[in-house]
C-alpha cells in the first residue's frame, strides 16, 4: 500500500462511516486497513473474501486513487424486448382475450406467454420477465366488480330537481332526507378498536338468532342537521305512513320536502294520498341513484360509530345504543345548508346545469 495522506485517510473513514453502497464500502475497508499496516490475511479474513481481491483493490487504489472505490456497472445484457414491444404486451393483457380469438375469459401469464409467442410479438419471454413488464406498465392482477348505472327516463329531471332543493332551501317549508336503516340483526359485528400489538379484541360466533330483527326509520332535516328516527319492527308501507305523521307532528304548518328513494312503500296509494292532503311532497331520487340522499353518508357513521365492533345481546341494549349515538350527534351538528353549494354532488360528470 503507498503512503495515505492525512486528508486521505480521514476520507477513508468518512466512506466507511457513511458509504450506502456495499462495493464501496467493502473497498473503503480494505484500503483502509491496508493503510494502517494490516496484511493481506488479515484483511482477507475480516472481509471474508479472497485475498486475490484485497489484492486487486490495493493496487487499483495505488493507480487511480479513490475512483477505484467506485463500483463500475455494466448493466446486464442488452433488452431483448424493445419499449413499443413492452406497450403492445401491457395493451394485449388489459384486452378480454376472446376479442384476440382465444377460447377463455381471462389471461393467466402462461397463456398470455403462449399467445405473444404464436403471434410472433416476441421470440421468447419467460413468466417472471412479463410479469416484471406487466408491472412497469402499471398492469396489475385485480378482481373485477360490478356497477350499476340509472335507466331512469327521468334521471335528469329528477337530479336537477334534488340537487335544486340543496342548493336553493324553499322559503316555504323544509327539505327532509328520509331512508330506512336495517335490518338490525343481532350478532358480533366486526369493528376496529385501539389494542395492544398482537392481541385483538375477540367476539363470540354466533349461529342461531331468534330474536328477529328491527328497522330504522330516519329523517335528516337539512336546515339544522339533526335526525328523527323511530325503530320498528317491520318497514310496511303502514310503518312508512306512520313516520310520515311522526315528521307532520314534529314540524306543523311548514310545507316538508322529503327526499327519498323509490322503495315500493313510499309509493303505496295510500301514503301519497295522504302526504298531498297534508301539505308534504315525496321528492324521489332517480332509480339506482339513492346516493344522492344525504341521510346516507349519516347511516354510514351510525354504522361505523355505534355498530361496529358491538355484540348486542338484546334489541333493547342495541336500541339504547343507536339512540344513545343519535343524542350525541344531534347535540353537535350543524346546518346542512351552508355547505350544498359545495357539495361534492354538484361535480359530477354530468353536472347538471339547473337553470
Amino acid at each position: 500500500m503507498r503512503p495515505v495522506s492525512m486528508a486521505e485517510g480521514q476520507r477513508l473513514q468518512r466512506i466507511g462511516r457513511t458509504a450506502k453502497d456495499p462495493v464501496k464500502l467493502r473497498r473503503s475497508i480494505v484500503v483502509l486497513a491496508s493503510a494502517q499496516g494490516q496484511s493481506v490475511s488479515d484483511i482477507a479474513h475480516l472481509l471474508a473474501c479472497s485475498r486475490d481481491y484485497v489484492r486487486d483493490v490495493i493496487h487499483s487504489f495505488n493507480e487511480r486513487g479513490f475512483a477505484a472505490l467506485d463500483p463500475k456497472w455494466n448493466g446486464g445484457a442488452p433488452r431483448t424486448i424493445d419499449d413499443p414491444a413492452r406497450t403492445r404486451i401491457c395493451a394485449i393483457a388489459g384486452c378480454d382475450p376472446r376479442f384476440l380469438g382465444q377460447p377463455f375469459s381471462t389471461w393467466s401469464l402462461s397463456k398470455l406467454r403462449d399467445y405473444l409467442i404464436d403471434s410472433q410479438i416476441v421470440q421468447r419471454i419467460s413468466r417472471e420477465t412479463l410479469r416484471r413488464i406487466l408491472r412497469d406498465g402499471g398492469i396489475s392482477w385485480q378482481a373485477t366488480k360490478t356497477w350499476k348505472a340509472s335507466n331512469d327516463p327521468d334521471f335528469t329531471a329528477k337530479l336537477a330537481r334534488v340537487l335544486d332543493l340543496y342548493d336553493h332551501p324553499p322559503v316555504d317549508g323544509r327539505v327532509v332526507c328520509v331512508d330506512e336503516f336495517g335490518p338490525l340483526n343481532l350478532l358480533p359485528r366486526k369493528g376496529k378498536v385501539w389494542r395492544p400489538f398482537k392481541q385483538p379484541a375477540r367476539l363470540r360466533a354466533t349461529y342461531t338468532r331468534t330474536e328477529g330483527v328491527r328497522h330504522l326509520f330516519a329523517a335528516l332535516d337539512l336546515a339544522t342537521g339533526k335526525i328523527t328516527y323511530r325503530i320498528r319492527e317491520r318497514k310496511r308501507w303502514r310503518e312508512f305512513l306512520d313516520f310520515c305523521k311522526t315528521l307532520r307532528r314534529r314540524w306543523p304548518g311548514q310545507r316538508l320536502y322529503l327526499i327519498l328513494d323509490n322503495y315500493g312503500p313510499h309509493k303505496r296509494p295510500d301514503v301519497l294520498s295522504w302526504c298531498q292532503a297534508n301539505n308534504i311532497e315525496l321528492v324521489f331520487t332517480p332509480t339506482n341513484a339513492s346516493w344522492l340522499n344525504w341521510i346516507e353518508s349519516e347511516f354510514a357513521a351510525l354504522r361505523y360509530f355505534a355498530l361496529s365492533g358491538t355484540d348486542h345481546r338484546s334489541h333493547t341494549e342495541q336500541n339504547a345504543a343507536i339512540a344513545a349515538y343519535i343524542r350525541w350527534h344531534n347535540a353537535r351538528t350543524q346546518p346542512k345548508q351552508h355547505f350544498a353549494i359545495n357539495s361534492p354532488i354538484r361535480n359530477l360528470n354530468y353536472k347538471i346545469n339547473i337553470a
